[in-house]
């Protein structure tokens, strides 16, 4: 039988306090609503429904072909076992149906496979957790031989049944002929005067359809998310997940709680990783890497043995081995480095390609430039690139020698083993084995007044 997901993000998430729908706050940078979208389409279903009600519009907009569903409106906030029954149409009885929650992103997918077989083999999934503090959830209530007999909500539980300590994560898995039947019978006599989705569960074991109950590994799986708290909690338990995955693939960290991967970080062996590093989309690094306290590298190719220094940014770029960038150094996109690179403190490049062993120690800036094996740039150089309209490459050749603070207006070309004073200002092509002088002749006036001598009263 085919799977078809649906996922409930119909709710207002009031305890957000937010302007932003709850399900698109984020963890670890991307939304939570599309975590489990994600997740959902590892299971490759069918079809994906998406229930939406409050900020159905931001919500729809941030969907992308990622994350592409078939939206069902829910217009009045009727329960779970209304908005699941809104989704079911043109769903097959000869399907299974998983219902999933946007605000439960760190569900994984093992847990949802076992959910998904278990209904395909017994009739009826359900996942649960055992959890050291049950709070308001709903109490799984289990007959004598063990086997779920109904879930009880926190609302309607006595106070024995809220000393239960496994909980419902809402997330189930049914033959679809089956679900659609028993939500047709949903009553609201209950304290909320809702559509309970799980009061399915009930009418499964009343239709003696087996209830399988399969316990997360994890209680943080079925975490929901319902307050910064949480989110916060949510966003540290996620973390704390790809810090571990990464030290079992041999990356050291100095402090594995104060890393952020929001994305994916691929290591070679022997990374060091320091406090404080954020890693944003897809980052790979080799091997004998070592990134500094401060750093953020995104989208990034990082070679073997290179080592970031503190407070370096790296964005969009591909650095071969051996290289050395920063401290405080800012690496923008379309940067590609070649081995032994070294830009050090301060020093600024975009779409810039440098040869092997080419070194911007410190304050410079170099866009739009290509610039040749063991070429040294001086300190305060700038390759001036934009006219006010369009931008232009500068193009250095190999062993060349840029004095400090130069001024290289492009397009300019310098040839190899070519210099450039320091101070000078070039605008036009310096030749092979040159020396471009660019700077006017120094005067020295005697007996000059400076403006503040000159506004003091006379002795």
């Amino acid at each position: 039988m085919k799977l078809h997901v649906i996922v409930l993000a119909a709710g207002k998430g009031s305890r957000m306090k937010s302007n932003i729908p709850k399900v698109l706050h984020p963890i670890a940078g991307q939304p939570m609503l599309h975590r489990v979208l994600a997740t959902a389409n590892t299971l490759a279903p069918a079809q994906i429904k998406l229930v939406l009600g409050h900020g159905r519009e931001i919500i729809e907009q941030s969907l992308t072909d990622a994350n592409s569903t078939n939206v069902v409106i829910q217009e009045e906030q009727l329960g779970t076992g209304h908005a699941v029954s809104l989704a079911l149409d043109n769903i097959p009885d000869d399907s299974i149906s998983l219902v999933l929650y946007g605000d439960v992103p760190l569900i994984s997918k093992q847990t949802l496979q076992t959910c998904v077989e278990a209904a395909r083999q017994q009739g009826l999934g359900v996942v649960t957790a055992k959890v050291a503090d049950p709070a308001e959830l709903g109490r799984i209530l289990r007959n004598d031989q063990g086997s779920i007999e109904a879930i009880v909500e926190y609302k309607d539980a006595t106070d024995e049944q809220r000393m239960i300590d496994e909980i419902n994560s809402g997330i189930l898995a049914a033959p679809t002929s089956l679900l659609r039947g028993w939500l047709s019978d949903l009553k609201t006599d209950n304290t909320q005067g809702e559509y309970y989705l799980t009061d399915v569960i009930a009418m499964s074991v009343a239709d003696q359809v087996p209830v399988t109950g399969i316990v997360a590994k994890d209680e943080t799986e079925v975490l929901g998310i319902n307050d910064r708290i949480q989110l916060a909690q949510a966003e540290r338990i996620y973390q704390r997940q790809q810090a571990h995955a990464l030290m079992q693939a041999g990356v050291t960290f100095a402090d594995p709680e104060r890393v952020d991967v929001r994305g994916q970080l691929h290591c070679g062996t022997d990374c060091f990783i320091d406090v404080n590093t954020v890693f944003i989309g897809e980052v790979t690094l080799g091997d004998n890497v070592v990134v500094a306290s401060g750093s953020v590298v995104e989208d990034s190719v990082i070679g073997d043995s290179v080592t970031i220094a503190p407070n370096t940014v790296v964005e969009g770029a591909m650095v071969g081995d051996h290289c050395n960038l920063g401290p405080f150094a800012r690496i923008r996109p379309g940067s590609t480095f070649a081995e032994g690179v070294k830009v050090g403190n301060f020093v600024e490049t975009k779409k810039v390609e440098l040869g092997p062993g080419v070194k911007a120690s410190h304050l410079t800036y170099l866009g739009d430039a290509s610039i040749g094996r063991e070429t040294n740039i001086g300190a305060g150089t700038v390759t001036c690139n934009y006219d006010g309209v369009d931008k232009h490459r500068t193009v250095i050749g190999d062993d060349a020698f840029i004095g400090t603070n130069s001024t290289l207006v492009a397009p300019v070309e310098i040839g190899n083993r070519a210099f450039v004073a320091a101070g000078s200002t070039v605008t036009s092509k310096v030749d092979d084995e040159a020396l471009a002088v660019g700077r006017a002749r120094q005067r020295v006036i005697k007996k000059w007044i400076s403006p503040t001598r000159r506004k003091q009263p006379s002795d």
